[in-house]
């Protein structure tokens, strides 16, 4: 079998004959305090603009933790990009930013004019982030990712930039691995191309989401299948709803025996490290752990409490999936101090979206996961 792997890790790749396909990305960071004050606001713009048919807000970096190297040209140009299932496009600034672009001068920037397989295309992107919106416009490129080469990648070159989330962004731009349904400018995304391209053998992609901050290693991503050294068992499948996000139905979510959430809808998202749930939901759960809510939305709890807190289970096609309250609590660190959050936040979302709930690394770190594009599936596997 074909497999291209993506490897978290902060070392050199070590030369190997293994025909498996492995690419240095960077290790998970700690969260910064200030980034979940700023969650709420951005996953509700995230999934009321796609669900709704507006235009998608793009990923809060701070809030993605998960990203690696790629290559786009020839010869290759080097950029960092968030892994992210919740979106479908590709893009990285331009050298074509002007002056006064800061998120352009601080990140590595594609130089079309420095590239002998650079296709032009020139149609305008752009996605709205707030009150303002990410722009610049299509180019097609040959992409380099996970040892393969991808022909003819169309990608968007980001030429402004709003705010200034994208200044302090560790990564350059972002890699989506969502459906082609809900890709900007009805864009081929790059793993449809690996697939038409016979550059794998299955479309499939396994993820695995180290959740240690101090590993080496953040993680695995796989390209064309999946890797069973990260499994304790048998993958269980879950059908997709739809073919938009990679959402399911989410039929019971339980708390220290209470259920919370009955007949919801989830979607598995890399770029989001939460697990966000309806405001009215979140908060039902946050109480019966007796966390403290804040006015900036976060929930905090005692640190010393957390080896006797319930455990929250989630239902997914008959399987419960458990997880202790050192796995949904997050211990975040800064000036000597340590706080413990809850990891399940509320988001405001129109009433005609209905209750979804997004199950970001705070679960898909308890997990082993295969997207299975071919069979519209989700797979989640017990970790060793």
């Amino acid at each position: 079998m074909k497999l291209a792997v993506l490897v978290f890790v902060a070392v050199a790749l070590v030369a190997s004959a293994s025909a498996v396909h492995k690419m240095p990305l960077f290790p998970r960071h700690e969260l910064e305090r200030s980034v979940l004050s700023e969650a709420q606001a951005y996953l509700s713009q995230r999934y009321t603009a796609r669900l709704t048919g507006a235009n998608e807000p793009l990923t809060d970096y701070k809030d993605a933790q998960y990203y690696g190297p790629i290559s786009l040209g020839t010869p290759a140009q080097d950029f960092t990009v968030i892994l992210d299932t919740g979106s479908s496009n590709l893009w990285v600034p331009s050298s074509k930013c002007k002056i006064t672009e800061l998120a352009c001068d601080l990140h590595h920037k594609y130089n079309s004019g420095k590239s002998s397989t650079y296709k032009a295309n020139g149609e305008s992107f752009a996605i709205q982030y707030g009150k303002g919106s990410l722009s610049g416009f299509l180019s097609e490129d040959d992409l380099g990712i996970a040892g393969l080469t991808v022909k003819g990648q169309t990608f968007a070159e980001a030429t402004h930039f709003p705010g200034i989330t994208f200044i302090v962004a560790k990564a350059d731009g972002i890699l989506g691995l969502a459906w082609p349904t809900i890709a900007v400018d009805g864009v081929v995304p790059p793993f449809q191309n690996m697939v038409s391209q016979k550059l794998i053998d299955e479309p499939v992609f396994g993820v695995y989401l180290s959740r240690d901050v101090n590993a080496t290693v953040g993680g695995e991503i796989t390209f064309g299948g999946y890797d069973s050294k990260y499994q304790a068992g048998d993958f269980h499948w879950v059908p997709l709803t739809n073919q938009t996000y990679w959402e399911f139905a989410l039929p019971k979510i339980t708390v220290n025996g209470k259920t919370i959430a009955t007949n919801v809808h989830g979607i598995a998202d890399t770029g989001t490290s939460l697990i966000a749930m309806p405001m009215a939901m979140a908060a039902e759960f946050n109480s019966a752990i007796g966390a403290t809510p804040l006015p900036t939305g976060e929930a905090i709890v005692q640190c010393s409490k957390i080896p006797t807190m319930p455990k929250m289970e989630v239902t997914l096609n008959g399987q419960v999936f458990t997880l202790t309250a050192e796995q949904y609590v997050l211990q975040i660190s800064a000036e000597g101090k340590t706080e413990c959050i809850s990891g399940i936040m509320g988001i405001a979302l129109p009433p005609q979206i209905g209750e979804l709930v997004i199950l970001g690394d705070v679960f898909l770190g308890t997990v082993y996961t295969a997207f299975d594009n071919g069979n519209s599936r989700v797979g989640f596997a017990p970790l060793k």
